[in-house]
């Protein structure tokens, strides 16, 4: 298949503005490659590395970047960006130069172009996160290093929701626990508490792209005695009590289940969710309160928060 790359070269005033224009134009998420980061002072706890080229950034200004396929509305799309880029000029943001450039890609070109940036990251005091591309070898007999296939759909493990929950999990899972891994996505939280000692996880997930996601990087990580994958909705139809349950999913998500996380974890066990933001973290606590949880922990990347619960 073939997809049009629409690139907008703007101001970081106005990433917002014009990543909301691509995605009302059909993009399901959008790239932005702005220089800021080259100089950016970087929180590496665990000796990360960020490898990041100038080459590969705008000289001045930032690149959106959004993935479209090529099909007979392709030149009507382009002119309806123009239109809105232009609107937004009404308002008094500065777009910058506002130039639109629009290349034509291969699906296998977008597919392997991303993963120059992706390297093995260490993310906890035993986990490192490695692509399944990359010859890494444990650097102690403690490591634990999760190989990583993410493909198009998913995240590559090192965002920081996921840097949060894996370090919960490394903290509060005790050997022979059995976990329930709501919205799995890559697996990589059941693979995770494979690789720490958990007895038995069930993954779930509504998407069938990350049903066969999660099933593929278990099977890379030779975890697959440990790992159920199960298209399902949240927790619904589960029945049997666990001794812990975790989510990386949005904050809105996770408050229509936390009477189901109470009715699921055994006494004591204990309740992992991210992919929270700072702004719903009062929300969030809340209604797990509100389920009968007492919160034991937040921990905080930036402006994302992890929340750790055990039931009353």
């Amino acid at each position: 298949m073939k997809w049009s790359e629409i690139s907008i070269h703007t101001t970081a005033e106005a990433v917002e503005a014009v990543s909301n224009i691509l995605h009302e134009a059909g993009a399901n998420g959008v790239v932005i490659e702005d220089p800021e980061v080259l100089y950016r002072e970087w929180d590496t706890p665990f000796g990360e590395i960020y490898q990041l080229s100038p080459d590969d950034f705008p000289k001045e200004g930032v690149l959106v970047k959004a993935y479209l396929p090529v099909n007979s509305y392709l030149g009507e799309t382009v002119e309806e960006i123009k239109g809105q880029l232009n609107e937004l000029l009404l308002y008094g943001l500065d777009l910058g130069s506002g130039t639109i450039t629009v290349t034509e890609v291969h699906e296998d070109e977008w597919a392997t172009a991303w993963k120059k940036y992706y390297k093995p990251v260490t993310i906890s005091e035993r986990i490192t996160i490695s692509p399944v591309w990359e010859e890494y070898q444990p650097k102690s007999a403690d490591e634990l290093v999760i190989e990583m296939d993410p493909g198009m759909a998913f995240g590559t493990g090192t965002h920081p929701t996921t840097v949060l929950c894996i370090r919960s999990i490394e903290k509060y899972l005790q050997p022979g626990d059995r976990v329930y891994d709501v919205g799995t996505g890559t697996a990589i939280l059941s693979i995770a508490a494979a690789k720490l000692g958990a007895d038995h996880i069930l993954a779930m997930d509504l998407d069938e792209v990350a049903v066969r996601s999660a099933e593929a990087n278990i099977k890379i990580n030779k975890v697959a005695d440990k790992i159920n994958v199960k298209q399902n909705n949240l927790l619904d139809g589960i029945e049997e009590q666990v001794e812990v349950i975790v989510a990386n999913i949005l904050a809105e998500v996770i408050l229509r289940f936390t009477d189901d996380v109470a009715r699921l974890l055994l006494p004591d066990g204990t309740f992992i969710a991210s992919g929270i933001i700072k702004a719903r973290e009062a929300d969030v606590v809340a209604g797990l309160e509100q389920s009968g949880l007492t919160i034991l922990e937040t921990v905080y990347i930036d402006d994302w928060v992890a929340i750790v619960a055990k039931k009353r």
